[in-house]
């Protein structure tokens, strides 16, 4: 019989962590797990960052924008009588030689009626077919040209010749003496040229533009228009010393205007004025779409180097061996590339093993076709690769130094050869045509010192 004395047993020490923990395998787990990621985020908040950066294409760094002045020959007509002025000629379009730019006047200008002769209708209409012919859609400017050549033109035909003056309609027209580019503007740089100028023309907040079109009247010697007389032109930009020196030894230089994009060449040489240094750049086209622009924001194009770039933090290098093209096989079995490695049985007999290999790099080789770079991996100086056609034999002992960054596209660091083709103080351009090399989007390691060849980052 139980004894009726005894006590209660005392709960032993689990049962008592139990009632205040309510301790069980769930809530095991929970604490192991609750450590595990204590303990993780202490070990990334105190390990080094690996950084990763995406191979982008494109030149070393941006081109250097500048301002430049435009020096053209140009000069100004003044008006040579008084009166109301009407303009035939479309500001900034080319003109011919004869052709009419402006009619004054007596009254204020008013509708008037010519009649043409046969001939010179006939004229006009040739005129315009050889303009449907060739015209083109993506040049629609031109039909604005050809609009002012055919009014001049009709001008020209309606108007009466009077002791070597042309008169329309009351209206005293006078025509260019030479081909141009019409301008309704003037702005004091007229007379100037590269030999007269002055630090003072480079100010543009001193520049000022005068408007020369007149709604009303006009009075004898008021200047009328601009005209430019040649193609050929110039223009000059500052240059700080570190420009001078990196532009020294340029003949010729490509030019990109922001004003619409376009580029186009010039011959560059460099000026002083007033003992501040100039880069002088000569054209001879291409004048037509800046007339009216006395000042330019141009853009030189001199980082012409172009690939993969890539931060210089990301580079390193790797020994690896050089093996003859020859010498590489498949293996039928896991289409993987290797060596056959020379050695021998526990008989002594000699024996030869495929070994996989990592390839790094491909070039090409005066005694073989191709020298490729392997990983030293799996290798050991002094073993020897059989070739499998014809049995000759190659011992392994070159060594070159590869340049290459380690590519994480698949999570874990793979050494990629590059070949350098120009670098400034933080990033390489590199050829994108490397074989085993990079490709544009491929994602490296930017910090490649914290990381170790076929390290899992991710």
């Amino acid at each position: 019989m139980p004894d009726k004395n005894r006590s209660p047993r005392s709960p032993g020490l689990l049962s008592r962590i139990k009632s205040i923990f309510g301790l069980n395998i769930g809530t095991m787990l929970f604490g192991v797990l609750l450590l595990y990621m204590i303990f993780s985020a202490i070990l990334y908040l105190t390990s080094d960052k690996v950084e990763s950066y995406q191979v982008i294409s494109g030149p070393l760094s941006r081109n250097e924008t500048y301002t430049g002045l435009a020096v053209r020959e140009e000069s100004v007509y003044k008006a040579d009588t008084d009166g109301y002025i009407t303009y035939y000629a479309k500001e900034g379009n080319k003109i011919n030689a004869n052709g009419v730019i402006y009619g004054i006047g007596s009254t204020m200008p008013s509708d008037n009626e010519a009649e043409l002769t046969a001939e010179e209708i006939l004229n006009i209409r040739n005129d315009m077919m050889s303009f449907s012919k060739s015209f083109n859609s993506s040049k629609f400017n031109n039909t604005y040209s050809f609009k002012y050549n055919l009014e001049g033109n009709i001008l020209q035909y309606a108007g009466s010749s009077q002791s070597g003056v042309t008169t329309l309609g009351g209206q005293k027209i006078t025509k260019t003496d030479r081909d141009g580019i019409v301008l309704y503007s003037m702005d004091g740089y007229e007379d100037k040229t590269v030999s007269t100028l002055t630090a003072a023309d480079f100010d543009q907040n001193a520049y000022h533009e005068t408007d020369l079109k007149n709604d009303g009247s006009i009075q004898t010697g008021d200047p009328v228009y601009t005209l430019i007389t040649d193609e050929r032109w110039s223009l000059l930009i500052p240059l700080s010393s570190k420009q001078e020196a990196k532009l020294a030894d340029r003949t010729a230089v490509r030019v990109k205007f922001l004003k619409d994009d376009m580029t186009q060449s010039g011959d560059f040489s460099i000026v002083e004025i007033e003992g501040q240094k100039y880069g002088k750049i000569d054209f001879n086209k291409g004048l037509i779409r800046y007339a009216a622009d006395r000042f330019l924001e141009i853009e030189l194009v001199t980082n012409t180097v172009t690939g993969l770039k890539i931060p210089l933090s990301s580079i390193v290098t790797k020994e690896a061996y050089k093996i003859p093209d020859k010498y590489l096989t498949t293996d039928p079995k896991t289409q993987k590339t290797g060596l056959m490695i020379e050695g021998s049985d526990k008989n002594g007999n000699s024996t030869s093993s495929f070994v996989p290999v990592d390839i790094y790099a491909r070039t090409e080789d005066e005694e073989a076709k191709y020298l490729y770079f392997v990983d030293k991996k799996g290798f050991q100086e002094g073993d020897v690769a059989v070739c499998p056609e014809d049995q000759s034999r190659f011992v392994i002992k070159d060594i070159g130094v590869l340049e290459g960054v380690y590519c994480t596209n698949q999570g874990y660091a793979v050494f990629r050869h590059i070949e350098l083709l120009d670098q400034n103080e933080e990033y390489a351009i590199v050829s994108k045509n490397t074989v085993y090399g990079l490709s544009r989007y491929d994602h490296i390691v930017r910090n490649a010192d914290k990381v170790s060849e076929q390290e899992i980052l991710y």
